[in-house]
């Protein structure tokens, strides 16, 4: 049974949940389009596509945080996949933390439940 992810679903997008690889804990949510998942299989680097920019971007080119591809999932529909990586540089997250979800819910709201590893505005200098 031969397995091909389907972007026609999402209208050419694929939700991405991007897990470090050895604590699979989530670092982030992203979202893939066919070129995309075709430069990440060809670079084992992970590329996204960006809804807000409209564009395709390698995770770390900016900031020197890329992500090598370890282990690549596919759920049943075969409309979301699980990349495993391994984080290099810093964090995952653009605001500095090593994952996207760094805050919990507390009583009256939510909490920072992580350190900052990096200072965004000195790592993008936009």
């Amino acid at each position: 049974m031969k397995q091909q992810i389907d972007f026609a679903k999402g209208k050419g997008l694929v939700p991405v949940i991007v897990q470090d690889y050895r604590t699979r804990d989530v670092l982030m949510l992203a979202y893939m389009n066919q070129e995309a998942w075709n430069k990440t299989r060809r670079t084992g680097k992970a590329h996204y596509y960006s809804r807000s920019r409209g564009k395709l971007w390698l995770k770390g080119e900016e900031s020197g945080h890329f992500q090598e591809v370890k282990k690549t999932l596919i759920d049943c529909d075969n409309d979301t996949v699980v990349l495993q990586v391994r984080q290099r540089g810093g964090g995952a997250c653009h605001m500095g933390y090593r994952s996207c979800f760094f805050r919990k819910r507390v009583p009256g709201g939510w909490k920072v439940s992580e350190k900052r590893l990096f200072d965004p505005e000195k790592v993008y200098k936009k």
